[in-house]
């Protein structure tokens, strides 16, 4: 039975009413995951297929990329319908079906938030450019005279040339932040507002747990013609998280915002105060410093990194990832520390992409296990909830001839049989990965789970031991002061269960000084390999590999009442 926390609080009701702040989240696209009907195209039936391999791999959490009617010129960001399920997927009554089969292995699921913008082929922007007096005008942004800015904030340099684009029906220009086919809704308008929470009470009337928000700091802006900076308007978000909990309490939002250190406290507070905001957000800036320190062995900056990202509301949480369906965005790095980062994992130049981002999988980039390993511990160390994108659990790779992102949106990997085992159509939506060390006949699900030493149950094991370290989610941390370069040490605490994780970025082996000044400090017992370090000053001499790296229970394994009430 738990007990009661020093603030009077269960721990174990706390828990479950913030299950995100511990979560496990696996990140797919329901087009290239499985297909069940033979169509080529991943659906509904074949992702409900392989529900117990997710539950057997440990993830809580399943967020599914777009799956709604769309012309697909955009991976399905391009959305046509908000409230239907696209007929190469399955029917809503498939996606019912999925949700009811998902929640029985206990699973929550979260889906794309597209409201930014829509498809040039949805009924709004349709009804809006045939008919200025139509009340779907005012849904999207437009200018009878030619922008003056046509050309900034353009979001894909190098593909996308303006963010104005003129329709020759609508005799006017519109907005778009993203492509020409995806024309920016006007979040101004308090009918526009009100669709959006029609659709999130839909989909959760369906079951759903929440809404990855796609494109947050455009989805705020006020975008007129004659203005260059817009004024971001957080009390949408507001808005949203107030309807959102009204409908169901534990539901969240996870956004998608790509902004520096300074700019982040108003999306998790927004003008009503901490936790009035989003629930959860992707840390792309310690991203972005995490594989600049494994492309340089300098864990410095990501040290500050992770410093300059502290101090979010108690109720809110960061997502921690590696890669995603996008690019790997570098944006927030200086110009010579990006090149670094390509001349590493990106040196050539088809391997880049918008002049700030990297188009390839993880494993490619690591180019080895012990890198793989590195990487993957580091993100279910690190302070908030890990996000693992599909295949990289089985180390698949990309394809380089596939346009921008595409590369890495190449269909799972199943076992040795034709098309992966992804289906039995000779022609998949997306090719699969045939050649080479990543080619399917290598890399597969099946293969591995045969392995013992697979990385696919490598990363079986390190979710199940991420589970079994609550004081990453919940506690507080710090980084420990040590002498060694390019080793990154930190430690948690909470509710009196004690974490230290070390992680070492260099290829040649260190020797290491780990002071745990706390009760308890005096014994580490090694949660990944039989042993522990015993020292009565609480001064640890630990030996680590190549990329090496050590996870220990401080004290102990005396979980205490944190560990038995998670």
């Amino acid at each position: 039975m738990s007990k009661p926390s020093s603030d009077g609080q269960d721990p174990a009701r706390v828990i479950e009413d913030l299950w995100y702040k511990n979560a496990i989240i696996y990140s797919l696209d329901v087009e290239t995951f499985m297909d069940a009907n033979g169509d080529g195209i991943g659906d509904f039936e074949g992702l409900m297929r392989r529900l117990d391999y997710l539950q057997s791999l440990g993830v809580e959490v399943l967020w599914l990329a777009p799956f709604h009617p769309s012309p697909q010129k955009d991976n399905g960001y391009d959305v046509a319908d908000h409230y239907g399920v696209h007929p190469r997927y399955g029917s809503s009554g498939d996606f019912v079906e999925f949700m009811h089969q998902a929640k029985k292995r206990g699973f929550r699921v979260i889906i794309d938030l597209v409201i930014n913008h829509t498809s040039n082929e949805h009924p709004w922007f349709q009804a809006a450019r045939q008919d200025e007096d139509s009340k779907y005008r005012s849904y999207y942004v437009w200018s009878k005279e030619k922008p003056e800015f046509m050309t900034d904030g353009v979001v894909f340099p190098g593909v996308q040339e303006s963010t104005w684009t003129y329709d020759k029906k609508a005799r006017a220009y519109f907005h778009h932040r993203f492509y020409e086919f995806q024309p920016d809704l006007n979040m101004i308008n308090p009918k526009v507002r009100a669709e959006v929470r029609r659709i999130m009470g839909y989909w959760l009337e369906l079951g759903v747990a929440g809404f990855r928000v796609d494109a947050v700091p455009f989805l705020l802006e006020a975008n007129a013609p004659d203005k260059t900076e817009p004024e971001r308007h957080f009390e949408y978000l507001d808005e949203m998280r107030q309807f959102l909990q009204w409908r169901v309490g534990d539901a969240i939002l996870l956004g998608e915002a790509n902004v520096a250190p300074e700019e982040m406290k108003p999306y998790f507070g927004g003008n009503g105060g901490a936790g009035s905001g989003i629930h959860m957000m992707f840390n792309f800036y310690v991203n972005q410093y995490l594989f600049y320190a494994l492309a340089t062995a300098n864990s410095e900056p990501l040290a500050q990194a992770l410093r300059e990202t502290q101090g979010i509301p108690a109720t809110a949480q960061w997502a921690q990832f590696l890669r995603n369906h996008d690019e790997l965005d570098l944006g927030r790095l200086s110009d010579e520390r990006r090149e670094e980062v390509f001349a590493r994992f990106a040196p050539e130049e088809s391997m880049q992409l918008y002049r700030r981002g990297i188009r390839r999988r993880l494993a490619p980039m690591m180019g080895d296990r012990r890198r793989e390993e590195l990487a993957y511990s580091l993100i279910f160390s690190l302070p908030g909830s890990p996000v693992i994108r599909y295949g990289d659990e089985i180390g698949m790779g990309d394809d380089m001839r596939l346009d921008e992102r595409d590369a890495v949106r190449t269909p799972m990997q199943w076992s040795n049989e034709s098309q992966a085992g992804f289906s039995t159509n000779q022609e998949p939506v997306h090719p699969v990965i045939r050649e080479g060390i990543y080619g399917y006949e290598r890399v597969n699900v099946e293969a591995q789970r045969r392995d013992p030493e697979s990385l696919l149950n490598w990363m079986t094991r390190m979710v199940r031991l991420r589970k079994e370290c609550p004081e990453i989610g919940w506690g507080e941390w710090e980084i420990l002061d040590i002498e060694t370069p390019g080793v990154l040490a930190m430690r948690y605490e909470w509710h009196g269960a004690g974490l230290v994780t070390v992680h070492n970025f260099r290829e040649i082996p260190r020797q290491v000084d780990l002071v745990v000044d706390v009760d308890g400090g005096e014994t580490l017992v090694d949660l990944l390999n039989e042993g522990r370090s015993q020292s009565d000053d609480r001064k640890h001499q630990i030996f680590l590999e190549p990329h090496g790296y050590h996870w220990f229970r401080v004290g102990g394994l005396n979980y205490s009442v944190a560990r038995a009430s998670a």
